[in-house]
Parts: C-alpha cells; structure tokens; sequence
C-alpha cells in the first residue's frame, strides 16, 4: 500500500496556548482571559485559541489516514519547541515532508515513525507537534493496511503477545474541582481529580492546609455521591511544586505534609504530582529521588508522579533509572513522535517505574484517540481524559476509543 497525497488542514485544539512566562510575571485577569503584554516570542495575546494542523494521507485504495499535529498549553516555555500556529507550519510540511512520504510504500510502524521523527530541516529537527502529528499519520495507515486497530500494531510492534487489557482513565478538573469532581464521580472516573494546585497562597495553603481541606471533601464527596460501594477511585492531585515552595523543599517536612494526605485520604490510595520544582534537572531528580526514598521508608500508601523536568524520552529513563518518583507522566506531545510514548511506557515498565500515559488539555479528539491506542497496546498504569478541562468531552473520546478497540481486537482474538 502507498501514499498518493498529503492535505493538511488548520484546526483547533480542546483548549488554548497561554503564555506562561507572561503569566508568571503577573499578568492580570479578565473572566476567562487575561490582560496585560505577551512576554513569549510569538504569542499576541496573553491567552490565545490553540490550534493544531490534521495532516492526512491518501492511500492507493482511497482510504484515508491522518493525525493531528498539537503542542501542549505552554508552548515556547521550559525550553520547550516556539508556539505552533497552523499558518507557520502547513508550508513545512507541504515543502519539506509531503514529497517524502508521496509514494512511499507503507511498512512497519517503528521503521517510518522513527525516520521522520529524526528528520532535520537546515540541520534543525522538526517542531514536536509536526513529528507528532506525523507518526499519528503514520501508525494509522499501518493499522488500516494491516486492517487492525492502532493498538494492535503497536502491541505486535512494541509488546508482542500481550493481551489488551482496559487502563485506568484519569479526569482533570483544572480549576473548578468541586463541580467537576460530581461529574468524574457520576462518569466513575478511575482516577481523579487533577485539582489545579497551582498557587501556594490561594490553593494549598501557606502551611497545606487548604489541600488538606480539599482532600478531606473529597474523600467525604465520593463516600456520598458513589453508587457502588466498591467505587474507590485513585485520588492524582497536581501541586505543582507548591508543596516544596511552602516546606522550603525540605525532604521531612515535605514527607510529614503528604503522609497527612494520605491520611486524609484514607481509604482512598493517593498520588501527589510534582512536589516540588527546583528549576534544575539534576537537583528535581535528585529531590523526587530522596523524597520518594522517605515515604516508602514510613511505609505510606501515597506516590509521587515526576512532571516537572521530566519532558523527553531521556528523562523519562533518567528519573526511572533513578526511582525518582513512582510513576512518571509521560507528555505526549513533548515526546515529538509517538514511536517515544511507546518507547518510554515499556522502560518504566521494564525497569519498575509506573507509566502515565499523559499529555495536555490542549490538544485534540485525534491525538487523544491516537495515544489512547498506544496506552491500551503498551499497558499504561493510566491514561489522561483528553483534550480540554470540562471533565465530559475527555472522558467520552478517550474511554470510548478504548471500549472500541478491545471490542474489536477482543472480537479478532
């Protein structure tokens, strides 16, 4: 089977582009949006629509593969690829990579994704969004070639005999994590809530204990709300660093503060999402290493997922090789090609790291069904409900996509 044409099309993601640095340096606030001036080379506004490119294949057979080209929420920061604008990089991929794929025969998935994950341009790799809009393209025409589903190839590739199995699915509720919270337990989301603990003051609290109270609530909101008593739903909450900003990074304070989590979280398991952030990736391994070191010491039920300074597949295996944290979320979209997904689900799996299978709200149904596939082929402890942050729409494509795949893989087997 060969591709006969590449068309891409402007499209928008499930959330926008903010510029974090603008932000950071108090960029003030107007209902949704924000006000004052962009700091991040290319951004116009503060918060801007995000957008994304589907670039799809014409197959010989008139069948049609594509993916979809999407960069996380704060682009341009934390060394991170420029802001992707659909009018900039359409003409990269029509001069640049069209002509290479236009009459090339479709083989095995690794092979191609990783051919175009590891072009250069004037000497430059391609922007990460366009590697990862492009092996999407790439895996899907292999699976329709194959006709199996995009799990399947990546299971035959990747983690060959491996029965597909369901994976937790994890809701994030970005700042309305009350209300958002009644619909991750009405949809009985697997792992919730996300919770936005993004600002020490408003969020957690000078010593904790507005998280505290949080955890409290929501423990006691579950126990009320459930249906089935056996609901007990993994409590993920992302703090951002601001409990190493409130506790001075101090590694007994740090563990006395999340050992009152779990506590309070109790009978519910916890996992606490970047505890901190130290601006440097050396000294975050190092401080998610000793941090992790001090919990299991105490024997507590809790885990700590690396986020921050965790971006590319090489930091994934160093915080693994590491143990710097339990589990490691895997960023999708910073990865570049998602040959890396696959690539870094099977070391943390191999080498005793849980494997979050993650990404951003800001991108699309496409890339969401796509990574889906990869977390279901791959045994990902957890995949995230994406795009966007109403709960609803990330739940429904990513937990649908997944009931259709092992349907169909279940009914071949």
């Amino acid at each position: 089977m060969k591709i006969v044409d590449v068309i891409c099309t402007p499209g928008l993601t499930g959330f926008y582009f903010d510029d974090q640095r603008a932000i950071k340096k108090g960029a003030g606030h107007d209902g949704f949006t924000y006000t004052g001036d962009t700091v991040t080379e290319g951004f116009t506004q503060v918060r801007q629509k995000g957008e994304s490119i589907s670039v799809m294949f014409i197959l010989e057979d008139g069948q049609v593969s594509h993916g979809d080209c999407a960069a996380v929420q704060y682009s341009g920061a934390g060394g991170r690829d420029p802001l992707f604008l659909a009018q900039d990089f359409i003409p990269v991929i029509e001069k640049e990579i069209a002509p290479k794929l236009i009459g090339r025969e479709i083989t095995s998935f690794k092979a191609m994704a990783e051919e175009f994950d590891k072009m250069t341009v004037n000497g430059n790799r391609l922007h990460t969004a366009i590697r990862y809009g492009i092996s999407q393209a790439i895996l899907d025409a292999v699976a329709k070639t194959q006709k199996l589903t995009m799990a399947e190839v990546i299971r035959n590739e990747y983690n060959p005999g491996a029965e597909l199995l369901p994976v937790a699915v994890f809701a994030q509720s970005g700042d309305d994590r009350y209300d958002n919270v009644d619909k991750m337990i009405i949809k009985e989301a697997d792992v919730l809530p996300h919770a936005l603990i993004n600002h020490v003051e408003d969020k957690l609290g000078a010593k904790g204990e507005k998280l505290l109270e949080y955890v409290k609530w929501l423990r006691d909101r579950i126990i009320k709300l459930r249906v089935r008593e056996d609901y007990a739903p993994i409590f993920h909450i992302d703090v951002y660093g601001t409990i190493g900003a409130a506790f001075d990074v101090n590694i007994k304070a740090m563990a006395d503060y999340i050992q009152t989590l779990a506590e309070a979280a109790n009978p519910f398991h916890l996992r606490i999402e970047g505890p901190m952030d130290v601006e440097d990736r050396q000294k975050q391994m190092e401080a998610m290493r000793d941090l992790r070191a001090e919990l299991d010491g105490r024997g507590l039920s809790v885990e700590l997922v690396a986020d921050e300074w965790c971006n590319t597949v090489q930091d994934v295996k160093f915080f693994t090789d590491n143990k710097a944290g339990h589990m490691v979320q895997i960023k999708t979209p910073d990865l570049g090609g998602v040959n890396n997904i696959a690539d870094a689900i099977m070391y943390c799996k191999a080498n005793g790291m849980g494997a979050y299978c993650g990404g951003t709200c800001n991108e699309t149904n496409r890339s969401a069904e796509v990574t889906t596939n990869i977390g279901i082929a791959c045994g990902a402890k957890q995949v995230l409900a994406k795009p966007g942050m109403g709960v609803d729409e990330g739940m429904m494509i990513v937990k649908n996509e997944m009931n259709r795949v092992l349907a169909l893989a279940g009914r071949r087997k």
